[in-house]
């Protein structure tokens, strides 16, 4: 369901939600949940299972359960859109979860800032602490590692013949790490590494290394 890792001499433990927990800060990182995404598509004629929408707010709550934080960081696209009926699914899981939320945003977080205000969440366009660069979008600078999403990477598997498959996935280069989409309702980009990468794959079970061969 786990794996260990260390960045910058901290403790991270991936998770195969998507979800990323910062040990030493107790911190739960997720990216990209894109709560609303359904009921947005279903407004306009989308033949999406209304049962979707709870598997997003299920997942929040058992890797919540998982990890038992002291803060949750959102990194962007939180919700996808203009508020639908969603919103007050969000507002009832934050009230039960009674955690410090702060959302990084994202190009989808539209909705008026006040709605989050009136939860208590914080939003701002980044965070730092201890040389760790929080943002949605992928940013290099100077002196940080940087924790992102935006991207929603996925590794593409080759196998004998024709055969592949393609896996959601915590992307690492030399001073960054994105994150992989956490929403259930989202698409994925498959990323190309280049040696000195690592990749994450996440599968329904566990996280795992992928050997990239050059």
């Amino acid at each position: 369901m786990t794996l260990e890792i260390e960045i910058n001499r901290n403790t991270f433990v991936l998770h195969n939600s998507g979800a990323l927990y910062w040990t030493e800060k107790r911190m739960l990182l997720i990216s990209d949940a894109h709560l609303g995404k359904v009921s947005h598509f279903r407004k306009y004629g989308a033949a999406i299972p209304e049962a979707v929408i709870n598997k997003n707010f299920i997942k929040l709550d058992e890797v919540v359960n998982y990890f038992d934080p002291e803060s949750i960081y959102f990194l962007g696209d939180l919700f996808h859109s203009e508020l639908n009926n969603e919103w007050y699914l969000f507002q009832q899981w934050v009230e039960k979860t009674n955690i410090p939320i702060i959302l990084i945003a994202g190009n989808h977080d539209i909705i008026n800032p006040a709605k989050y205000c009136e939860l208590n969440i914080q939003i701002t366009n980044e965070w730092k602490l201890n040389g760790i660069l929080l943002t949605h979008y992928p940013e290099i600078r100077e002196g940080f590692f940087n924790l992102c999403g935006h991207v929603h990477p996925a590794i593409k598997l080759r196998g004998a013949g024709r055969q592949s498959l393609k896996l959601p996935c915590f992307f690492q280069s030399e001073n960054q790490m994105i994150l992989p989409a956490f929403g259930e309702f989202t698409g994925t980009y498959v990323i190309e590494p280049k040696e000195g990468d690592t990749v994450y794959g996440i599968t329904k079970d566990t996280v795992l290394p992928v050997i990239i061969t050059f």
